[in-house]
């Protein structure tokens, strides 16, 4: 069996939702979850806001010191916080589960994931690059960005189940308890950097370098899209599996992504169905409605600035030391 999951606060169901139809739309048989970031209590969807897929609240899933994890971080730190400790989950209470798929709620998947699968049960683990050819300017997202904020994208990563994954996502666990920060000037950004290591602890690790493969504002320099027979094309060659559609906003619909400056939607027609399909998903899907929906476990700002501060200065001593570990 294999399982895709996302993980959201209620704010971004609109988004888990799209990605959620679209892989039951191509992947009938991907048991699709989605990890809710926040609680369900006292909340009561209107009834066509209600998702169709299982959610599984934070607290459900037995993180310890949870609590202070979430003190700890912003709503962005949290969520990406939270991943291992979901991977674990689904090989823990999913024993027929062999592989594990995580994508970013901001992804819709447009082809079978039937490559990936067979990929999964070669490889104990998949990556992206955020590129695979050099960027021959000095805008934004450029190399060095890639450098700051990891070789790897996190909006996607698979693994199958081995003890070698087990012991490199309770490693990834402990990393990301404290040290899921967006600090760039102590090298971290989220749960990016610590993937750089993936290739390296588990040997038998895939670089996917499939250009139809997390297609996003900061690959755009180097694939173009084509609509021929319904299906996108990149490159006039490579099937389109799945696009990311990070930094984009419904309301703001000619800004392709705000994090970066490279291309204007404007200029790149060949994205403007791919755009107007995430769009119109999202609106009919309640995007302005669930973004109204302040998170539970997030704290005002200058609150959890104290307690980031307060927490850290308690971290285990082994945190400050460090040490090496190798699997």
């Amino acid at each position: 069996m294999t399982i895709a999951f996302t993980i959201c606060s209620i704010n971004y169901l609109a988004q888990a939702r799209t990605l959620g139809d679209s892989l039951k739309a191509t992947n009938p048989d991907v048991k699709f979850f989605i990890g809710l970031v926040d609680t369900l209590e006292g909340i009561a969807f209107e009834s066509s806001y209600k998702p169709d897929f299982p959610m599984i609240e934070i607290d459900k899933i037995e993180i310890r010191d949870f609590q202070e994890m979430a003190e700890r971080y912003n709503i962005t730190e949290l969520n990406t916080a939270v991943k291992p400790f979901y991977f674990t989950y689904f090989f823990k209470h999913y024993p027929e589960a062999t592989e594990v798929i995580y994508f970013d709620p901001d992804i819709i998947v447009f082809q079978p994931l039937t490559e990936l699968v067979n990929s999964l049960q070669k490889y104990n683990a998949v990556v992206t690059p955020h590129i695979i050819t050099p960027i021959e300017d000095q805008l934004t997202p450029n190399e060095l960005h890639h450098l700051n904020t990891g070789v790897y994208n996190l909006g996607f990563v698979a693994f199958s189940r081995s003890e070698q994954i087990t012991q490199f996502i309770a490693w990834w666990e402990e990393k990301l308890r404290y040290e899921c920060l967006i600090d760039l000037c102590n090298g971290l950004f989220v749960d990016q950097n610590w993937m750089n290591f993936l290739p390296v602890f588990v040997q038998n690790t895939l670089i996917e370098r499939n250009p139809g493969y997390n297609a996003a504002y900061w690959n755009l320099h180097e694939r173009t899209f084509n609509n021929i027979d319904n299906q996108f094309i990149i490159n006039g060659q490579f099937p389109l599996i799945f696009f990311h559609y990070s930094g984009y906003d419904p309301a703001k619909p000619d800004i392709l992504s705000k994090y970066q400056d490279r291309f204007e939607l404007a200029d790149r027609t060949d994205l403007t169905e791919l755009f107007a399909i995430y769009r119109n998903s999202l609106l009919s899907k309640g995007n302005a409605y669930y973004r109204k929906f302040p998170c539970a476990y997030i704290k005002p700002a200058p609150v959890r600035r104290y307690q980031r501060v307060r927490k850290f200065l308690k971290k285990p001593i082994h945190y400050v030391i460090g040490q090496l570990e190798t699997f």
